[in-house]
Parts: C-alpha cells; sequence; structure tokens
C-alpha cells in the first residue's frame, strides 16, 4: 500500500500536467508499478507478511469468540 498511493498520485499528476510531473518520464511510473508488483506478487509472499496478517486476523476473531462464550456460560450461574 505504500508503493501503491504515492504510485497513483504520480500517475495523477503526470496525466493531468502538472508542475514539474508533466516533463517526468514515463518510465518512473512503469518502473515504480513493476516494483509494487514485484513487491505483492513475490516478496511479500517470500518473507511471510501476507500469512501474518491472515493470522492476526483469525486470532482476533478466535479471542472474541472465546470470549463471547465465556461470557456467557459465566452469567448462566
Amino acid at each position: 500500500m505504500f508503493i501503491i498511493v504515492p504510485l497513483f498520485i504520480v500517475l495523477l499528476l503526470k496525466v493531468g500536467d502538472v508542475w514539474i510531473f508533466a516533463s517526468m518520464s514515463w518510465w518512473w511510473i512503469i518502473g515504480a508499478a513493476g516494483a509494487a508488483f514485484v513487491w505483492f506478487e513475490f516478496l511479500e509472499r517470500m518473507l511471510g507478511l501476507d500469512k501474518r496478517k491472515d493470522h492476526a486476523h483469525f486470532e482476533k476473531i478466535q479471542k472474541e469468540r472465546v470470549k463471547r462464550t465465556f461470557d456467557k456460560t459465566t452469567k448462566r450461574r
């Protein structure tokens, strides 16, 4: 995400011919898009960052479910 947002902003500025971005080469945008592609398709998977986010999400759901279950059982007594 840290690559995609600036890439999109620079792309809009280039298409809109704003300030210094009007004379900027398209290769900078293509290079940044290529770097984003490599990051999200290969490096993120190799580093396991995509799995960590999934595991953290499912752990949070599990903890909430356990808390709700124990809250229900303690209130019945």
